[in-house]
């Protein structure tokens, strides 16, 4: 979908959400009877502290102008569920002001138990990459990340800053700067958080390889493929990595490792 499809989805979307309101669940001045359901345009710009000209243009898909600022405000006026409020924001292309409490929500705990429920290695990305669950197979085969208590559950440092990487990956050079390409894919949108800003500046202090892979710019998909190690107990090992979106936590990736 172009930009203008992309601004008529968009202005559509926002338009069939607030004729499906019912003028019921808000606390509007006048009489609620009217001829027509839902709010009127004049309703959802008041409460959004917007003109209606403005509001209008947004529904018809004439204006490119939205800022995340205003598309929150309208998606608290229209009360839009956690999934239409995502929907919102993926066709707008803007980053959610939210999204950042939502790394504060805890974790479900079905689903970190999903690990446990492979046989093959197996582990729970968030969107920083750091380990948030993992399986008995992930432990035994990354040695120094997952089976150490006080190693740093991050991928990215775990791969650039331990000598334990550089020995198990048998394509070091090669995996390492397709790495720092796919977590620029993977956060691209959230690049101004603290936390990514923090993690890349201590990568870029810590390894001249991730400084140098990351000032490239490259950006490539997180996919699957062949995955080679050198284990120092069970040998060379080859599997076939499967990345997985968790349906209702999209900043959570599952990651599984299939023998080859």
């Amino acid at each position: 979908m172009d930009q203008t499809g992309k601004r008529k989805a968009l202005g559509e979307f926002i338009r069939t959400q607030r004729i499906q309101l019912p003028t019921a669940a808000l606390r509007l001045g006048g009489s609620t009877r009217r001829r027509t359901p839902g709010l009127r345009r004049e309703e959802v710009a008041q409460l959004c502290d917007i003109s209606v000209t403005w509001y209008t243009w947004i529904e018809q898909g004439r204006t490119v102008s939205v800022s995340a600022a205003a598309l929150a405000r309208i998606a608290e006026a229209l009360q839009l569920s956690r999934a239409k409020r995502a929907y919102l924001f993926e066709l707008s292309g803007k980053k959610d002001p939210q999204a950042q409490d939502g790394l504060a929500q805890e974790i479900p705990a079905e689903i970190l138990a999903v690990t446990d429920t492979i046989k093959t290695p197996a582990y729970l990305l968030d969107r920083h990459w750091n380990a948030v669950a993992w399986n008995r197979a992930a432990k035994t085969l990354f040695v120094g990340w997952l089976d150490k208590k006080t190693a740093s559950r991050n991928l990215l440092e775990y791969t650039y800053c331990t000598a334990d990487a550089a020995n198990l990956i048998s394509d070091w050079e090669q995996r390492a700067s397709r790495l720092a390409a796919e977590f620029r894919a993977d956060c691209g949108m959230y690049l101004d958080e603290p936390e990514i800003a923090e993690l890349v500046a201590r990568l870029s202090a810590a390894s001249s390889a991730f400084k140098r892979a990351w000032n490239l710019h490259d950006v490539v998909e997180k996919e699957g493929g062949e995955r080679r190690f050198s284990h120092p107990t069970l040998g060379q090992l080859s599997y076939r990595q499967v990345n997985l979106r968790v349906a209702n936590r999209l900043e959570l990736k599952l990651v599984m490792l299939l023998p080859l």
